[in-house]
């Protein structure tokens, strides 16, 4: 872990000049998430109108009606990325990035990458079947909206294979250093006693347990989330405050879902969206994965705060100026939630470092997301109201809800402990320490200095990618 070293900086010196510098520059372009809400958006409305789109064009489409099935709704992931693909190399042109660790320029023969890039390709589809082979052993995987995501991928499975071959050759002529984690694995299989770079087979395994793992989650949730919201009746959608600001919500949870999802199939050198490094911390992992299925501790899990407890909608029926006010509140702090995982267009994941990060909600706090839902989980769920077990079972309520913050408190803190080990991360927290909207709030109410630091480079996540 990088420590605090004897220059840490907390005179006022130093938070003058902090205070004083520049934002960062974002690793991403602030257009990319906007062509794919863009794209989102527009499909979704296609989806929901379809059928009155066909009449008004002529085409005949029978009594099909919305689309609103499972693969419309893995169509509009497609129209979400296709953009911001389009974006990211038309306009920003990330794949010039030097990051990218591509030299165009570069033609090397075939015959001088062949090996490289068919231990390449040993090593990569070794990790594919170590992540097909532990999909198969977990029966999770095969049962509710999971069974959809391991058709999906079951399908996709042979073209990623074929794909996978021209890529990989046509990818090692250009790369300034081809031999990558994926290599070094490779090489481990097939040639086993010779020296190996542990470290980068070590980030290569992390990767793609990352993606393994988050990839068939967003895929899971996908359908379901989009299919709502292309079926409703507008009529119910308008019915009462409650009802419409469920279906705002859900719509902002559908931009989130669908960004998310590109961002872990797209983590592509040539997009310049390749993961750096995944976290090395087994905490962070720890942290990170009891948020999520199957090893949620919240939902009916012992962390479940709403208990014997009801929503914004039960408590507030009735009064739908109150009611309307509240969703507002609810609405305006999903948005920023929404907004947060826009802002990394093509680059989203947990767990890893793909980039800073220091445009939209990023200006204002380093964790946008964690706080604006947190924020909205307690304005949504009024841990404190019961609606059965009395004072005390409000009680329980409202400190789980704190113990689940405390889990993303944690979640944030081991985040930083990964991405502080680069430079770039601890110019954009000394910038967000001294300028940003949240800690110039907090060192306010708190009277507590903002102090900077000054870090070395730790070499655990360091780029290896």
């Amino acid at each position: 872990m990088p420590t605090l070293s004897a220059a840490t900086a907390t005179d006022a010196s130093a938070t003058e000049a902090a205070a004083r510098a520049p934002r960062p520059r974002s690793a991403v372009s602030a257009g990319v998430g906007v062509v794919g809400l863009v794209g989102l958006l527009s499909y979704l409305l296609l989806a929901r109108y379809a059928p009155e789109i066909a009449a008004f064009l002529g085409i005949d489409w029978g009594n099909r009606g919305r689309m609103d099935g499972p693969v419309s709704a893995i169509a509009s992931v497609l129209a979400c990325g296709v953009p911001m693909v389009l974006w990211s190399v038309l306009v920003d042109k990330v794949h010039r990035n030097p990051s990218t660790g591509i030299d165009w320029s570069l033609r090397r023969p075939w015959r001088e990458t062949i090996d490289i890039s068919l231990t390449k390709l040993a090593g990569l589809w070794a990790t594919w079947a170590l992540i097909a082979f532990a999909y198969a052993m977990m029966r999770y995987y095969w049962e509710g909206n999971y069974a959809f995501a391991m058709d999906l991928l079951v399908l996709a499975a042979p073209w990623l294979l074929l794909v996978s071959v021209p890529y990989m050759l046509w990818l090692d002529r250009r790369l300034i250093e081809p031999r990558d984690g994926c290599y070094a694995f490779g090489r481990w299989l097939i040639a086993p006693g010779q020296s190996v770079d542990g470290r980068a087979i070590a980030h290569h395994a992390r990767a793609w347990t990352v993606k393994g793992f988050f990839t068939a989650f967003m895929l899971s949730i996908v359908p379901g989330n989009f299919s709502s919201l292309v079926s409703v009746e507008m009529r119910d959608v308008l019915a009462n405050p409650y009802m419409t600001g469920l279906w705002t919500i859900n719509l902002l949870y559908l931009v989130d879902v669908h960004v998310a999802t590109v961002g872990y199939i797209l983590t592509l050198k040539p997009l310049d969206a390749h993961i750096r490094t995944a976290n090395p911390y087994g905490m962070a992992w720890v942290a990170a994965l009891i948020c999520y299925p199957p090893f949620i501790l919240m939902n009916g899990g012992p962390l479940d705060y709403q208990i014997g407890g009801s929503d914004w909608g039960h408590w507030f029926a009735g009064h739908d100026m109150l009611m309307a006010l509240w969703g507002a509140v609810l609405v305006a702090l999903i948005t920023v939630y929404a907004w947060a995982t826009m802002a990394f267009g093509i680059r989203f994941s947990n767990l890893t470092h793909r980039g800073v990060i220091t445009h939209g909600p990023y200006a204002f706090t380093r964790h946008p997301a964690y706080v604006s839902k947190n924020l909205s989980w307690w304005v949504g769920s009024l841990p404190f109201l019961v609606t059965a077990g009395g004072w005390f079972e409000g009680l329980r309520n409202t400190v789980l809800l704190a113990l689940v913050s405390g889990v993303y408190y944690w979640r944030a803190k081991t985040e930083e402990k990964h991405l502080l080990g680069d430079p770039a991360y601890q110019a954009y927290w000394n910038w967000a320490q001294a300028n940003a909207l949240v800690p110039r709030l907090f060192a306010k109410l708190t009277g507590r200095p903002r102090p900077l630091i000054r870090l070395e480079p730790d070499p655990r996540v360091g780029p290896v990618a």
